[in-house]
């Protein structure tokens, strides 16, 4: 049931919806509000792990543009119960005679959905890391690279042009076995391929520590006070010359805002859930000692608990 107003009853009242009839339908004074309404949702619905050959749908998936058939090509199945000479007989020779071109494509979109899916992305993100790929690969120069690099290089540019960036690492846990450096030489390949395409370099967007903040924190597992400090914490941290990686920054002030609570992480946690080593960590929380009573919210902390905090 929803609320909706009647006409009669004069106020907002709880509607039925007869989904048999397609009427809303005032519950207390009987009134068909809206008739012959169109139910959009779906006729059935499918358990993938059930449902076998016996399929329901009778549409595909929605139109692609970045596909040069918009994704609506058709395709010959094998029959139900057909023998494995399926391929040999007239209908399989035709298939593989109308071979899809954007086979490649499909393949390509198919994998950044994956690593796209085990990040936790938005579908706006693995959209932009898909026209990305599309625009490298139409220059027909990326032939003989690493492909599983080059589409996670795809999706860390898309991350960063979307103000939602990742760290390589993170990237690099998804990219089928590419490593840090394949992926460093993609993300340049790719830029440069892009640049020449639009004739000027490509917009990657600016890495702040506060992108990064509030997933690390629910990394660690941190309370919502200690969470807000250490956002306010980082936001202070950039009116000081500090010259490290925004990452390295961010695990500093996650480092120092736990050791000023009362469930103190461990460097090791602190290291694990950022991705940044115990030494860079100390590094930077040797450049953000001298600054602490100005970048720690006076709320969270006072004087005296500053002083308690260990020498770098």
């Amino acid at each position: 049931m929803s609320d909706a107003y009647c006409s009669d009853c004069k106020r907002q009242t709880e509607v039925v919806f007869d989904h048999s009839a397609g009427d809303t339908v005032c519950s207390e004074c009987g009134l068909v509000l809206e008739s012959h309404s169109i139910d959009e949702t779906s006729e059935w619905r499918t358990f993938a792990n059930e449902s076998g050959d016996n399929d329901p749908v009778r549409v595909g998936g929605p139109t692609n543009p970045l596909l040069a058939d918009g994704g609506l090509s058709t395709v010959i199945a094998k029959p139900n119960g057909a023998s494995g000479e399926f391929l040999s007989s007239s209908l399989g020779r035709w298939q593989n005679r109308g071979s899809n071109p954007d086979r490649g494509l499909i393949l390509a979109f198919k994998t950044i959905a994956t690593m796209s899916d085990r990040l936790g992305l938005v579908a706006t993100i693995k959209d932009r890391a898909n026209e990305i790929y599309k625009r490298v690969e139409d220059q027909k120069s990326s032939r003989g690279r690493n492909q599983d690099a080059l589409l996670a290089a795809c999706l860390y540019i898309a991350c960063r042009q979307e103000d939602k960036p990742r760290t390589v690492k993170e990237i690099c846990s998804v990219a089928n076995g590419a490593s840090k450096k394949e992926i460093g030489r993609a993300k340049e390949y790719i830029v440069k391929q892009l640049g020449l395409e639009k004739g000027q370099s490509v917009e990657m967007g600016t890495i702040h520590a506060g992108d990064f903040m509030r997933r690390f924190c629910s990394n660690l597992g941190m309370n919502n006070q200690a969470v807000k400090a250490a956002q306010e914490a980082v936001q202070k941290s950039e009116e000081f010359d500090i010259r490290r990686s925004p990452i390295s920054i961010a695990a500093a002030v996650i480092y120092i805002i736990t050791q000023l609570s009362d469930d103190k992480k461990p460097l090791k946690d602190i290291s694990v859930a950022t991705g940044v080593a115990e030494g860079t960590i100390r590094n930077s929380y040797k450049d953000l000692y001298p600054h602490v009573s100005k970048i720690i919210p006076n709320w969270y902390a006072k004087e005296e608990d500053l002083k308690n905090l260990c020498s770098p």
